[in-house]
């Protein structure tokens, strides 16, 4: 489907209000809001609770701005694959000129608002993620390297440093820990699903590892990533955003999470598709909650440590 059919289609179609939130990617900003709540409340600085409010309102708003550039950017692969072809663009509810007017709008909006709502830095590293997100990984990376989603998925993992930053101005050892716990949950997260749903990145072109380096590679990935992020998350617990509930949860889940990848990394094709790759499914359903479950025991952390209940 070409971009000028893509926009005739949606200068017949209705688009309804719901079709712009899901130009802006909801589920994605869920995570985004969240992960930098966390990092905000975790900050060693307190912010007053009209100023946090405004932040993760803006850096929401820049989460859906990014969305939108890339459904803008991705309208013609979104189009090609299963995953995405019922998206508002492909699906001739949203002309692409509107999501790109819309992203942009928004881009400078969020950018602008929260720099003034917070501090310049803050307001920077904003635009520095959509910028990161839109054009580093949607407009280079994901079409011409299998490294796309290790690279690229630091676009996601800036929220927390964000949220840190609006409290303290700054980076530190704690925000970039939080960092990679999103940076390298993200391969092994992209890299199960796209053992089963290998198909669609084919159709779309899309260097996915699983199309340029065959699946025995990718589980291989999937195992060196997790063992790697493991290290982090555990890690993560003997800092000042950690302590006892932190290490506790941080050590059930990797234990879960090593060997679901070990799982994977010792199947072949054959196994998987006997089973309609059970076990490469269950690996994803867990890491959809297993970066919630991380931040929610630093929050909690944070939250009782006035108390002298959280921390070491």
């Amino acid at each position: 489907m070409t971009d000028a059919s893509i926009q005739t289609q949606a200068n017949q179609g209705d688009a309804e209000f719901g079709d712009y939130i899901a130009l802006l990617k909801p589920r994605v900003m869920s995570l985004v809001v969240f992960t930098a709540l966390v990092g905000l409340v975790a900050a060693p600085v307190p912010v007053h609770p009209f100023i946090a409010f405004c932040a993760i309102l803006f850096i929401a708003v820049g989460g859906g701005a990014s969305g939108a550039l890339n459904m803008w950017y991705d309208s013609d692969i979104d189009a090609v694959m299963k995953r995405t072809k019922g998206r508002p663009i492909p699906a001739g509810r949203v002309g692409r000129d509107e999501a790109l007017a819309l992203g942009l709008a928004l881009s400078g909006f969020s950018c602008v608002m929260l720099a003034l709502a917070a501090n310049v830095f803050s307001g920077l590293f904003l635009a520095f993620t959509i910028f990161f997100y839109a054009v580093v990984y949607t407009m280079w990376l994901k079409r011409s390297t299998p490294q796309n989603i290790v690279i690229g998925g630091a676009a996601g993992a800036f929220p927390p440093m964000i949220g840190w930053a609006v409290a303290t101005g700054g980076v530190s050892v704690e925000s970039v820990l939080m960092f990679l716990l999103v940076f390298m949950w993200t391969p092994p997260h992209f890299w199960a699903l796209a053992l089963f749903m290998r198909s669609d990145y084919d159709d779309a072109g899309v260097p996915m590892l699983t199309v340029t380096h065959g699946r025995p590679a990718t589980r291989r990935h999937i195992l060196i990533y997790t063992a790697a992020l493991a290290l982090v998350a555990i890690g993560t617990a003997f800092t000042s955003i950690g302590g006892p509930l932190y290490l506790a949860v941080a050590l059930v889940l990797n234990a879960m999470f090593l060997a679901g990848a070990v799982r994977i990394w010792r199947r072949d094709e054959a196994m998987a598709e006997a089973d309609d790759y059970r076990v490469e499914k269950r690996f994803f359903k867990l890491s959809l909650i297993y970066t919630f479950l991380h931040f929610a025991a630093i929050l909690v952390e944070a939250v009782l440590k006035p108390y002298g209940l959280g921390g070491w």
